[in-house]
């Protein structure tokens, strides 16, 4: 358990730059919990973190019952993500950068996280238990939640930041599938 908290560490500090640095200045989404999270930011300027704790509860409490390092992942990056929300302002770049830095951010913070059996809970939680149960890579099956999600999504979007975060959601989901290759 206790090698596992710098990696969630790490793996939530990533995540919440991504997320403040490079999406939330531009309304772009990721997917998944974080991405409903971020619908709710935009529109009713809730916090994103908290959100992000209440739309993962049912999740949280099978990761509290069963595995507890998945419970600390969720906790950390809700924390950091609501902790750095500052930070939207300090990155001046434009949107395709900001979806290319998104994207490695999120995805390496996750992909870290679940390499080491810990995630942020929410979706990539459900994820990593769909990966176990049918012997799928784990970054396809976040890609594939997070494109229904976001399609859902797409009457609030619009056509521009739709595409811009489908974009972000393939970098990450790319991302996160390479540092959970299995060797």
């Amino acid at each position: 358990m206790f090698r596992k908290i710098p990696v969630v560490l790490v793996g939530s500090l990533l995540l919440s730059i991504g997320i403040n640095g490079f999406l939330v200045p531009h309304y772009l989404l990721d997917g998944g919990t974080i991405g409903i999270a971020l619908i709710l930011h935009y529109y009713f300027e809730f916090p994103t973190g908290v959100m992000i704790i209440i739309l993962g509860f049912p999740l949280c409490w099978f990761a509290w019952i069963y595995e507890r390092t998945y419970f600390y992942g969720l906790i950390i990056s809700s924390l950091l993500i609501d902790w750095l929300e500052p930070i939207k302002d300090q990155f001046q770049l434009s949107v395709f950068p900001s979806v290319i830095f998104g994207g490695i951010c999120i995805g390496t913070g996750v992909g870290l996280m679940l390499r080491y059996e810990t995630s942020t809970g929410g979706t990539d939680l459900l994820a990593q238990l769909l990966s176990k149960a049918f012997s799928l890579n784990i970054g396809m099956v976040i890609l594939i939640i997070d494109g229904f999600i976001i399609t859902a999504a797409l009457p609030l979007l619009g056509p521009k930041t739709f595409l811009f975060s489908c974009s972000t959601i393939f970098i990450g989901g790319m991302t996160t599938s390479l540092i959970t290759k299995k060797e």
